[in-house]
């Protein structure tokens, strides 16, 4: 009996949520009443503006048409009423004067009749009707002001209803990535004069092929697009690839989206290694100001905390995502890694390949800086430029400015003005590393090397800060000076 009461309980339970479900649903279908009659009434009232527009349009050009009429009538009307009055003058003026000439010949004994043959002649020389053009100026066909509104009328005739858009096509021939900036180009299947405007939408991704269903970065929406194409502008590409898709949307409704296309994005993304910094340098992320305190209030954190580091590993922060393979292990050496008067912080991730570009911005007032790359087996007593795993470019403000590059402690100087941003573009395989002025470009040195190890990306400040740029691809300037060799004049070569 127990067994039957718990099995008619799960059949109440069952039917009171199916009837709980039909009210629902009953609710909704009498809301998707009302907003069926809202909605009818909307367009049929959007219809009757759209008809009352034409309706109003071909009112204002039929006012048009006829006014031309009216205004070619009278021009003409004033021409020839005035041709008319001409004449009209001209054969009154002749008859008088034919009236004189035959009184005067029945008066043949006079003896004014000389003079007044004179007079005649003079008269009739001088007559109006032979100055006269017996030929109408303007014609009275007015023909030429018909209309025939055949094609027009046919047009009119098809009117109907707006269609849904097609989905367009990504043209991937046409699209480029380039500059850290993506151009994509679409075209339409059919030809559709009715599109108002497309929308663009697109998102960051490490997956390469279609989009995944369930991503974490949303898609980015880009609308009123007129054209059929866009630039996206000053991306950073800290992922390793891009989703893109496109729909056309007319005045009343948006069509389906492309099919969506995956855009490689490459570029050289790292984070500042925590782990491997000075202790008197605070990072966070991608800045890093010195600070002469930071010793002392290290060593305070460290006992407070069993000797934890200040700053975690950005490797393991959660905006990290997947790790890199190329990414150096957090925690290697300690915060103490880089001791005494090397104030350096290393990059998180190796370079054993490929071409890399990243940019970084001092503060001019900085009394010492230095950007470079280095081996990881640079020491921890060791300064950049002065061994022979390290290559850099040093800007010194300290008594007075200096301008140098160094390597294996040797140093070249500059003649050139110190930018605020650098640019930075190793060539692993080549065997290059070339400095520019990240705003114009300009080449400022360029080292000729053979890497032996993998290369981190290396910083040194002292009394200053500096902010580090990556995601950036190699600039086209950049590629274009590196193929022309331009990069390796004699004149960059005194340090190897």
């Amino acid at each position: 009996r127990a067994e039957q009461g718990e099995a008619l309980r799960k059949i109440i339970t069952t039917l009171a949520v199916k009837n709980e479900e039909i009210q629902t649903f009953i609710y909704s279908l009498k809301q998707m009443l009302l907003n069926m009659e809202a909605n009818s009434a909307k367009v049929q009232e959007d219809l009757e503006a759209e008809f009352q527009s034409l309706f109003s349009v071909l009112e204002e050009l039929k006012e048009g048409m006829l006014m031309k009429i009216k205004q070619d009538r009278a021009s003409r009307t004033y021409e020839l009423q005035n041709q008319l009055a001409a004449c009209t003058r001209a054969l009154e003026s002749s008859e008088e004067l034919l009236e004189t000439a035959n009184q005067t010949l029945q008066a043949t004994d006079s003896e004014d009749f000389p003079q007044a043959a004179k007079q005649i002649k003079d008269g009739v020389t001088m007559a109006p009707a032979f100055r006269l053009s017996l030929k109408a100026k303007v014609s009275d066909n007015m023909s030429h002001l018909m209309v025939d509104f055949a094609q027009e009328r046919q047009m009119l005739q098809a009117l109907k209803f707006l269609p849904v858009p097609s989905a367009p096509v990504i043209d991937l021939a046409e699209s480029l990535v380039a500059d850290n900036c993506v151009t994509l180009v679409w075209r339409m299947p059919d030809e559709d004069s009715k599109i108002d405007h497309y929308v663009l939408e697109y998102r960051r991704t490490n997956f390469e092929g279609p989009p995944r269903l369930k991503e974490d970065h949303p898609w980015m929406v880009i609308e009123g697009i007129r054209q059929t194409e866009y630039t996206l502008t000053g991306l950073k590409f800290d992922m390793k690839y891009m989703n893109f898709r496109v729909k056309a949307c007319n005045k009343a409704v948006a069509g389906e989206f492309s099919e969506p296309v995956t855009l490689e994005t490459p570029a050289f993304m790292f984070r500042l290694d925590a782990s491997t910094s000075h202790q008197n340098l605070r990072v966070d992320d991608l800045s890093v100001e010195w600070d002469a305190m930071g010793g002392k209030v290290q060593d305070i954190k460290a006992r407070e905390k069993d000797g934890k580091g200040r700053t975690a590993s950005p490797v393991n922060s959660p905006a990290r995502g997947t790790a890199s393979p190329k990414r150096m292990p957090s925690g290697r050496g300690g915060r103490d890694r880089f001791t005494a008067e090397s104030y350096t912080v290393l990059g998180d991730t190796l370079i054993d390949g490929g071409e890399h570009y990243w940019e970084v911005r001092y503060e001019p007032d900085s009394k010492a800086f230095g950007v470079g790359v280095a081996y990881r087996s640079l020491g921890r007593f060791e300064q950049l430029g002065k061994t022979a795993s390290s290559w850099c470019l040093h800007v010194n403000n300290w008594l007075q400015v200096s301008f140098t590059a160094k390597h294996a402690n040797k140093v070249k100087v500059l003649d050139a003005p110190v930018p605020d941003c650098l640019g930075v573009h190793c060539d692993f395989h080549q065997g290059l590393l070339s400095f520019y002025n990240a705003r114009t470009k300009q080449v400022l040195h360029t080292f000729k090397a053979k890497f032996t190890q993998p290369l981190l990306p290396a910083f040194t400040v002292w009394c200053g800060s500096f902010q580090v740029n990556t995601g950036l691809q190699v600039p086209s300037a950049v590629c274009c000076l590196q193929k022309r060799g331009s990069a390796t004049s004699s004149s960059n070569t005194s340090l190897t």
